[in-house]
């Protein structure tokens, strides 16, 4: 009989200011809209393909990637990649556009929901395939320590999170990479997001050892569990790895338990989960619990955080409308960023 994880918590949560926790429900709450518009649109035949939600996991990418340094740090996705996008500064306007395919899209209309790419915001790619982000972000960590280290470039002390699903860990990249980190000790947060299924597959049916964050240890690596739909628990355990990183200590290895409130893609009819499941899952929507715990410590007024959610939905209307008007790529430009080109 497979055995529920117990939710791990922390000893303390480190202390959030009233602009900081503003900050924070302000970027979940425009990936939970903003990925309830995909779907509308979806279903409304405006996007094409597989379009796969982040709804439920909110608090891993805002508490992860809003711990790092915007535009300086480096985020590595996977197929589930719009969430992060936004979290990383890409503008609402040019992540709904590429999912239009329209040529104001961060990717120029070429990549679509699962290839979003911003070197301006330092995101390194979605990915279609399991695995693929992660030698990509092992990468960018090993060019900013060597730049530090070989080149004498002491400006050069960026972090990388590499985001990476339950399913990713029973591949041979995970463990290919988590090597080489420790080996050259990179800069580099190793991301799960366990939400308990690899689409079909339950977790604790695809591995001899459920608890991901306990493989950490077989290369002399720090391993943390932590709530994923606790975006203050995600922050905390965040904000240690990135002091650990950026102080040369190395890499880490986070298991956030979260959990996807929708099917795998938009495609899926979501009948292999339980029904009280889902519900008992949904009664600890990160949104939900951020925002009390916000009230209760008097850091903003239900009134406030309702403007909020009233302004983000304005702006993803606005992403919308953009996305509409927006041009479709030239077909003249068919052969354009197949190879890199000068400036």
């Amino acid at each position: 009989m497979i055995q529920e994880r117990t939710i791990p918590s922390l000893p303390s949560i480190a202390p959030i200011s009233r602009e900081e926790g503003l900050m924070i429900y302000e970027d979940m709450v425009l990936g939970r809209f903003f990925e309830d518009k995909c779907a509308e649109m979806y279903y409304r035949g405006k996007m094409f393909g597989f379009v796969h939600l982040y709804n439920g996991q909110e608090a891993v990418s805002t508490g992860v990637i809003r711990s790092m340094r915007p535009g300086e740090d480096y985020v590595c996705s996977t197929y589930r990649d719009h969430v992060h996008a936004l979290s990383a500064g890409v503008p609402a306007r040019n992540v709904m556009a590429e999912l239009f395919g329209k040529a104001t899209g961060c990717s120029k209309g070429r990549g679509g929901s699962m290839h979003l790419f911003s070197a301006e915001h330092r995101l390194l790619g979605g990915y279609a395939f399991i695995g693929e982000g992660i030698p990509v972000a092992l990468g960018a960590a090993f060019q900013s320590k060597y730049r530090r280290e070989v080149l004498g470039d002491e400006s050069s002390d960026q972090v990388t999170a590499a985001f990476f699903g339950d399913g990713t860990t029973n591949n041979g990249q995970f463990f290919e990479c988590l090597n080489m980190a420790a080996l050259w000790n990179l800069p580099i947060l190793f991301v799960v997001e366990n939400n308990k299924w690899a689409i079909g597959m339950a977790h604790e049916r695809a591995t001899s050892q459920p608890e991901i964050f306990k493989k950490a240890s077989v290369f002399g690596m720090p391993g943390v569990e932590v709530d994923g739909m606790d975006v203050l628990a995600v922050r905390t355990v965040a904000l240690e790895a990135i002091r650990r990183a950026r102080a040369g200590e190395g890499p880490t290895l986070i298991e956030c338990l979260t959990y996807r409130f929708r099917g795998h893609s938009l495609a899926d009819p979501d009948e292999l989960r339980s029904k009280a499941e889902k519900e008992a899952w949904l009664a600890r929507d990160p949104l939900k619990k951020l925002a009390g715990y916000m009230i209760d410590k008097k850091l903003a007024t239900e009134e406030e955080l309702k403007a909020i959610e009233k302004r983000i939905q304005a702006d993803v209307e606005d992403a919308v409308k953009f996305a509409q008007d927006s041009p479709e790529p030239d077909a003249s430009e068919l052969y354009r960023f197949v190879f890199a080109e000068d400036e």
